[in-house]
């Protein structure tokens, strides 16, 4: 007979850990977490030594190394999507970037039908309930949850000429893109703590594992959704590779991520009617909105040759790697210490943009995520993607197999906004980069180089280079209109009983920046829905907007008068 739990939750990632924690505080509550990956082993350094995050990226051990369709407006290139393969999901194999999105990411949230209960106010008692600033905290930061938020030293000369070149080429600085004002430059939070990833099983699940109302079961791959009419009864799941398991189920709840998700609600019979009677399966919730709505961020990368040696090139060279090893085992500090992703920023394209659009992450050597560098040692360079693109892609099963990876089609570059943001962000990177704070260093452009000039060129030169920055979202939308997935005040699926969705898949929109924290920040609001608690009560904390007049939440709203006064 099948075991019976009250929540079985499917998928130990970054939302599935923070849920995991939550949901088993109360003792007379079962909880099962079905991981499809590896564990976390405490003494894996491609884990846990933050600038090892080559090493995982792309590994069949680590990596569910996913691909897209062939892109058409890219070449007809497949584009390869690293997901985690591992307890920890994506963060334990992520660039350990912790940044919240704008606000006004989270008002655009609540202006779509039946998201009121999701604006930045609402959203904001959960980021600090999930956060410790070692920076401080204050009305905007948190300062005793379970992530420890480190801010990046950025003492590299290449960091200095940076935040200097921003400023020359108009850019302000900003105390915090996590607080006040996002818009500026600054160094970033991470969950870098202590010289070793912060990932979030190490942060929610690893501290309550003892829990005798939890189990967590690695290498559990589940196949399907058990479903008696319209409801979610249970799971089958491979363990193992091998042996196959049922389980029961008070509620199911998918923690997948935004490919794995809509993935099993469509073999379930959850989706679009006449895609899923063309695979032969039964629908049971005619929901056209799953697997549609795809959102990412793409990303470049501009190389500048360095005139002095001052990156950390060096330190990738083998001679050195049993020092930097020795050095991070035993005393947690060194080269192995840092993401390396220590400062970057946000800006807007143009003055008629509400809010920044386009992000830097700065690097102080030229290498890509696959650990290849240019022939130049010394370099830097900055990865650029513009954050609110209008491309809209789907995640599609191609039959009945749960093995079989869904058909990824993003659409990159398909639009007319796209392509125009792209402009604008390469010509902004480059004119913070040839400012003369650079110049004791700019040896010359190594990527794109001066060959891409043009608009067109710099188009082609996208096409043929730009990688994901590995944030897809979106498929399995809350809200309350025809394309809506899940109800955004109870994370249930719309018409299906004891199935719920808590992951990046549910944003109606991707928000400005890396979306690790507004993940794990909806895994802690969704715990209270799930729990019947009273919701946090909001905190109208200002923020920052770059014109007069422009209101802080929708047009109408009354917290607009309660916070009349405040800075602008």
């Amino acid at each position: 007979m099948s075991k019976s739990y009250d929540y079985v939750i499917v998928g130990g990632g970054s939302a599935g850990s923070a849920l995991a924690n939550r949901l088993s505080a109360d003792p007379a509550t079962t909880v099962l977490v079905l991981e499809a990956g590896r564990s976390d082993f405490k003494v894996d350094p491609f884990i846990h030594m933050p600038a090892a995050l080559p090493y995982p990226i792309g590994n069949r051990l680590y990596d569910w190394k996913y691909e897209s369709e062939p892109e058409p407006h890219m070449n007809g290139r497949r584009v390869f999507h690293s997901r985690g393969k591992v307890l920890g999901g994506s963060s334990s194999i992520n660039g350990m970037i912790f940044q919240r999105g704008n606000p006004l990411d989270y008002e655009r949230w609540a202006r779509e039908p039946g998201m009121e209960q999701w604006g930045y106010a609402e959203c904001l008692p959960y980021f600090k309930r999930m956060e410790t600033c070692l920076a401080g905290a204050d009305q905007w930061r948190g300062g005793s949850g379970p992530l420890v938020m480190e801010r990046g030293p950025a003492t590299s000369p290449l960091f200095g000429a940076f935040f200097e070149a921003t400023q020359q080429a108009g850019h302000p600085l900003t105390d915090d893109v996590n607080g006040y004002r996002q818009e500026g430059f600054a160094p970033f939070d991470r969950n870098v703590h202590r010289g070793r990833r912060l990932s979030a099983s190490r942060a929610y699940l690893h501290p309550v594992m003892s829990r005798p109302n939890l189990t967590v079961h690695t290498l559990s791959h589940v196949t399907a959704v058990r479903m008696n009419g319209g409801r979610a009864v249970g799971v089958d799941y491979l363990r193992g590779g091998r042996f196959t398991r049922s389980v029961d189920a008070g509620e199911v709840v998918l923690c997948g991520g935004a490919f794995n998700s809509p993935q099993l609600l469509q073999l379930a019979g959850i989706g679009n009617a006449a895609e899923l009677e063309q695979l032969g399966i039964e629908c049971i919730a005619d929901l056209p909105g799953v697997g549609e709505n795809l959102q990412d961020h793409l990303e470049v990368y501009i190389q500048y040759a360095s005139k002095q040696p001052v990156s950390i090139a060096p330190w990738l060279k083998h001679r050195h790697k049993p020092r930097i090893g020795a050095e991070w085992l035993f005393l947690r500090r060194g080269v192995g210490a840092s993401n390396h992703f220590e400062a970057g920023g946000f800006i807007r394209s143009n003055d008629q943009v509400d809010y920044p659009n386009l992000m830097f992450h700065f690097l102080p050597i030229a290498i890509r995520y696959d650990g290849t560098r240019p022939a130049s040692e010394h370099g830097y360079q900055v990865h650029i993607g513009p954050m609110y693109s209008d491309v809209r892609g789907t995640v599609k099963i191609k039959s009945r197999d749960p093995f079989e990876h869904p058909a990824l089609r993003f659409n990159y570059l398909s639009t007319e906004n796209d392509r125009r943001e792209w402009i604008e962000m390469v010509r902004a990177a480059r004119d913070i980069l040839e400012q003369p704070a650079f110049a004791p260093f700019n040896a010359g452009e190594i990527s794109p180089g001066p060959s891409v000039e043009t608009d067109e060129e710099i188009l082609d030169w996208v096409a043929r280079d730009a990688e994901t920055a590995l944030h897809p979202s979106c498929t399995a939308k809350m809200g309350t209109d025809d394309m809506s997935v899940v109800d955004p005040s109870s994370m249930r699926v719309h018409g299906v009983e004891g199935l719920r969705v808590v992951d990046a898949s549910v944003m109606p929109f991707v928000p400005n920046g890396n979306i690790y924290a507004p993940v794990m920040m909806l895994a802690e609001k969704a715990a209270d829905l799930i729990m019947g608690n009273e919701p946090a009560p909001p905190l109208h904390a200002p923020y920052y907007r770059h014109r007069e007049g422009m209101p802080l939440y929708p047009p109408g709203d009354p917290r607009n008068t309660v916070l009349a006064g405040q800075p602008s």
